[in-house]
């Protein structure tokens, strides 16, 4: 079985269906039974408009980036995309294969 690594480029004001994105996404894969998810909050990123937000005390950053990822089967993943695409439609979502060398039911 071929495994993927799914990546997801978010910002905190990032909303879908009137809360915070990411808590939405992380969710979403939980109920769709994806094997593992993790949300991870940047200190420092830019995007496509070239913005730097950061948490340094001297710009006073805001909306920091967040990365939601998930690992399971390529085939899963590929599944629950179409969804997660209309969830957060102009954000960054990278799908990676990936070899999974531990983990318990993966």
């Amino acid at each position: 079985m071929t495994s993927a690594i799914l990546r997801i480029y978010l910002s905190e004001n990032d909303c879908c269906n009137g809360k915070p994105a990411h808590e939405e996404i992380l969710e979403f894969m939980r109920d769709s039974k994806i094997a593992g998810a993790t949300v991870l909050h940047g200190i420092e990123g830019y995007g496509v408009h070239s913005k730097i937000h950061t948490t340094s005390i001297l710009r006073l950053g805001t909306d920091l980036p967040i990365i939601v990822e998930a690992v399971d089967s390529e085939e899963k993943i590929r599944r629950i995309l179409p969804e997660l695409c209309r969830m957060v439609p102009k954000e960054l979502i990278t799908l990676q294969k990936v070899e999974i060398i531990s983990g318990e039911n993966v």
